[in-house]
């Protein structure tokens, strides 16, 4: 078990697994502040070349002398217990600390920390968030879920105050954060696997809305969002929406192009700026009004944060124009859940494309299962859905549930085993004035990065 205060006496970290990208920011901003850092992952990536570039050395592989020298030992839940270098740190009584606890650690080093919380739309909030800041010169830190174009990267280390960051639910790892501002952007169903019931959701927001200090920014237009901060009076309370009870709503809403939204940004009634968003979708009005509440919390004048939500294009991975081939659009999003998805595809079925074609990765069992229903839904609004096999994540398939199953569920859907097989088919039928979007929170990535290869490879034999 590790102390608050083991920052404060330990100069050695050693991260495992630092490529990854809640821990590739975590180090970036230690070494930024003077700690010796050192690392392992078991493979390369974009975000090994950003840590290396700071002269943190690398070590591919897991071994037990890789720990050798190091004061406190940082891993991510995905590393086992028996991994080589956490049991040699236990065997030499090197302190080791799971990344969300690391996180928590870092942020109450920061007087002015910002947590981005809710079921969706934590990536893109704090990535708006923090473009709105950079842009007004405010020089945060950040800790973002998704690589955000600005900074090149998915975290950055600042010199100021300020920090912002993403506050994930799941198995309650958000708890181990005190933020002085909190964000709540919805409260929805889901990893019900570990919270088994919607109630028990709204008990852990609750709780971690009672952990911040300062204010707590929520969605007055979620009814769940509203229970978890009911009779709560420790913190100022700001709210946004649609509706103009919220201290911070959207008016004169109306599409551009590629239904990229403007609306007037208000606040109690007067009217702030006028906003034009350059991603698509009506979501993306709920996480610019939390963000511009977040920044006017902060200081920022509002023709600053109106200029941030404008040249904000979005993070990897949240509707991620791939390529045009042919007059066919190749995107990919990280929506993994079934709100996620209705939001997604709904805007993708209203931006003038001749057919959407859904290209899903069902995301763990336990999700699968429970919200089969949910998620033949989302499913019935594109044109054409191609699913894959589930992709496990941590899980057995104890739920004995299988793409089948859910493919039955949705009229005219198909299903392959393979993103190969996935790829020939989509790339067969697909025709100029498509939109091929691949969606999910696994490898599915990988399927829309496949169909690119192999039209270019088409381009280049002039087919």
């Amino acid at each position: 078990m590790v102390t608050n205060d083991i920052l404060g006496k330990v100069k050695k970290i050693h991260f495992v697994g630092i490529g990854g990208s809640g821990m590739c920011p975590l180090a970036e901003i230690l070494y930024h502040k003077g700690y010796q850092i050192t690392g392992s992952d078991v493979s390369e990536s974009d975000t090994l070349e950003r840590v290396r570039s700071y002269g943190i050395p690398v070590t591919m592989g897991h071994r037990a002398e890789n720990v050798k020298g190091a004061e406190l030992v940082v891993y991510t839940a995905a590393v086992k217990q028996d991994n080589p270098e956490l049991a040699a740190a236990r065997e030499k009584g090197i302190p080791t600390a799971e990344r969300s606890v690391l996180l928590g650690m870092v942020t109450r080093r920061y007087n002015d920390s910002v947590a981005v919380s809710g079921t969706h739309g934590k990536t893109t909030t704090t990535a708006m968030i923090t473009q709105i800041c950079l842009e007004a010169g405010l020089d945060p830190s950040a800790v973002i879920g998704g690589k955000l174009p600005l900074i090149g990267g998915n975290g950055r280390a600042g010199k100021s105050e300020l920090m912002v960051c993403e506050a994930c639910e799941y198995v309650d790892t958000f708890l181990q954060l005190t933020p002085a501002v909190s964000i709540i952007l919805n409260i929805d169903a889901d990893h019900l696997d570990y919270f088994k019931t919607l109630d028990n959701i709204i008990k852990s927001f609750r709780q971690f809305a009672r952990q911040t200090t300062r204010a707590l920014i929520v969605n007055g237009d979620d009814e769940n969002t509203r229970k978890a901060v009911q009779g709560l009076d420790h913190a100022e309370i700001l709210t946004f929406g649609l509706s103009p009870e919220n201290d911070y709503y959207a008016a004169q809403i109306h599409d551009g192009a590629r239904v990229c939204e403007s609306f007037a940004l208000m606040k109690r009634g007067q009217k702030l700026a006028e906003v034009s968003l350059s991603v698509p979708g009506k979501h993306n009005i709920l996480n610019a009004l939390a963000a511009a509440a977040a920044a006017d919390y902060l200081g920022v004048p509002a023709e600053q944060i109106a200029h941030g939500l404008h040249s904000f294009t979005g993070v990897h991975r949240r509707f991620e124009i791939l390529g045009n081939f042919g007059g066919i659009t190749v995107a990919d999003d990280f929506a993994h859940h079934p709100t996620e998805l209705t939001a997604t595809l709904t805007a993708a079925m209203n931006m003038g494309f001749r057919k959407v074609w859904a290209i899903f990765q069902p995301h763990t069992y336990s999700r699968t299962y429970l919200l089969l229903d949910d998620f033949a839904r989302a499913l019935a609004i594109p044109d054409h859905v191609i699913l894959s096999e589930i992709l496990p994540v941590r899980e057995t398939n104890t739920y004995n549930i299988y793409a089948k199953d859910l493919a039955d569920k949705i009229p005219g859907c198909v299903w392959f085993k393979t993103f190969e097989e996935i790829a020939d088919y989509a790339i067969a039928q697909a025709q100029p004035g498509d939109l091929l979007l691949t969606l999910g929170g696994g490898n599915v990535y990988q399927c829309a990065n496949l169909i690119v290869e192999k039209y270019r490879a088409m381009e280049q034999a002039g087919k």
